[in-house]
């Protein structure tokens, strides 16, 4: 059977209850901070957001922690080259999500053992103004045996052109707000 809807992933670097409450339960919420440090009170806070609206939740670059608060999973940024993560006693249902660039990276995020691989940017924006474009992408896209989420640059306008690359699902920081 194939599948029409795309997998939806909303990064987050803040609480924002009334972010929150606007996704639709298709859509998972990854809380990406690396300005400072971790405030595990908040992360339970969001934990208890994303619970009430039944929405998936993934910590970056800290699975120990995801494991403990036992969120559903955990989102390992590119620039994280550590082998040693297949050392954790997951639950069932934890997912590895994993972002790569190019294709060392996507070896690498293989090796990680990642259940999804982010691949960005697919489109320019503002923050990069150079995106993979859609035939590097599709390109990538066919080096692994992995479900691929394409990320950046996305916006209302090219969401056809997503559903037509047949990857698994979308990230975007600010296609959400």
């Amino acid at each position: 059977m194939h599948k029409n809807s795309l997998e939806l992933f909303c990064y987050i670097d803040t609480f924002e209850n009334t972010l929150i409450n606007k996704l639709s339960k298709a859509t998972s919420v990854i809380y990406r901070n690396y300005k400072k440090d971790l405030n595990i009170n908040e992360i339970i806070k969001i934990k208890k957001a994303c619970n009430i609206r039944g929405i998936k939740f993934y910590l970056s670059n800290n699975i120990k922690l995801a494991i403990k608060l036992n969120l559903d999973g955990a989102y390992i940024p590119s620039f994280n080259k550590e082998l040693n993560l297949n050392c954790y006693n997951f639950k069932q249902k934890f997912k590895l999500l994993g972002s790569a660039h190019n294709i060392k990276e996507i070896r690498l995020k293989e090796l990680q053992n990642v259940d999804c691989i982010f691949l960005s940017p697919l489109f320019s924006s503002q923050k990069n103004k150079r995106g993979l474009g859609i035939y590097k992408f599709l390109n990538l896209m066919k080096k692994t045996k992995k479900k691929v989420v394409c990320l950046g640059g996305i916006k209302n306008k090219n969401l056809k052109i997503i559903k037509l690359l047949k990857c698994h699902g979308m990230a975007s920081i600010s296609f959400f707000k």
